[in-house]
């Protein structure tokens, strides 16, 4: 008996790539979703306040406007760090320590980062 897909290995290859790349696609577009309900989040993320986002509702103005983030920081673990505790590398920040202080988890900065990166 042959197998169902011996006979057209380049073409299993092909759709099996597809979909891990769309699965990876769907996984970043809902990380991004979540990390802009945490960014707009009054009683979370907070960004607001501060900063001008696009889409966002009664924006402070104290703070950088959040626009085209991935060209400004291409290296994520930037944005991370930013979000962890922007006060080791400002130490006189008004940005509140969001890893630090425990205001948000390891997984909620990285959804936030995954949404600033869509700026």
């Amino acid at each position: 008996m042959i197998a169902p897909f011996s006979t057209k290995p380049a073409l299993f290859l092909t759709l099996l790539v597809a979909a891990v790349l769309s699965a990876g696609s769907a996984h970043a577009q809902s990380a991004a979703a979540e990390g802009q309900k945490i960014a707009f989040d009054r009683g979370k993320g907070n960004c607001l306040t501060c900063h001008i986002i696009r889409g966002g509702d009664l924006p402070g103005s104290i703070a950088p406007e959040l626009v085209d983030i991935k060209s400004k920081y291409p290296n994520r673990a930037d944005l991370v760090a930013i979000l962890t505790d922007e006060t080791l590398r400002n130490p006189l920040t008004v940005m509140p320590p969001f890893g630090r202080n425990r205001i948000l988890t390891e997984q909620e900065i990285n959804a936030v980062v995954d949404f600033l990166q869509t700026l």
